[in-house]
């Protein structure tokens, strides 16, 4: 079975470039993100998986929880999830969705997980690291991970740098195995 995400894609390539046409990146998302939150509650699950709704009557209760917060290009994105039967994949398409403008935007999502909390200077000297690097602005999403014992693990699109206590420990422990 395909990936999740190789379904979703031209779902959200569909929706970024609606969004680009009509200059609302922002609304898109907020809409693309509501769509996510409400289709990944569990008894809206039990809602979207029930046989006796037809699409139509799935689309206009989606539409409904949704209120004022869809426009009518979000509705008819709904529709087509709906008459496709993706709508399940609604949090894969908002996730490539926000890849796409973060790109468009020039913005880089960095990943900086850390045995303990970090403070704003320790942050800011990785972002402006990572953006001197990369010429990009950088969003920095923070994660602790006890396990590390120290220092961090950084992610950024596929790159990983592994400067943690535990990552130095694992290489030590493979060189000491040969």
């Amino acid at each position: 079975m395909l990936e999740k995400a190789t379904i979703a894609r031209p779902y959200a390539e569909a929706a970024f470039d609606q969004a680009l046409e009509e200059g609302k990146l922002t609304d898109w998302s907020a809409m693309l993100n509501l769509l996510a939150i409400v289709v990944s509650d569990d008894n809206m699950r039990g809602v979207i998986h029930n046989p006796k709704l037809d699409s139509e009557q799935l689309h206009q209760f989606i539409v409904d929880i949704c209120g004022d917060k869809l426009d009518q290009s979000g509705k008819n994105f709904v529709r087509i999830l709906v008459d496709a039967d993706r709508i399940g994949l609604a949090a894969e398409v908002f996730n490539i969705f926000e890849q796409k403008r973060a790109a468009a935007e020039g913005i880089s999502e960095v990943d900086v997980i850390s045995a303990f909390p970090l403070d704003d200077s320790q942050i800011k000297v990785i972002s402006d690291s990572i953006s001197k690097r990369t010429g990009k602005k950088v969003d920095i999403n923070t994660e602790e991970d006890k396990d590390l014992i120290g220092g961090v693990i950084i992610k950024a699109g596929d790159s990983v740098i592994d400067a943690s206590l535990r990552g130095r420990l694992k290489e030590l422990n493979s060189v000491f195995a040969q």
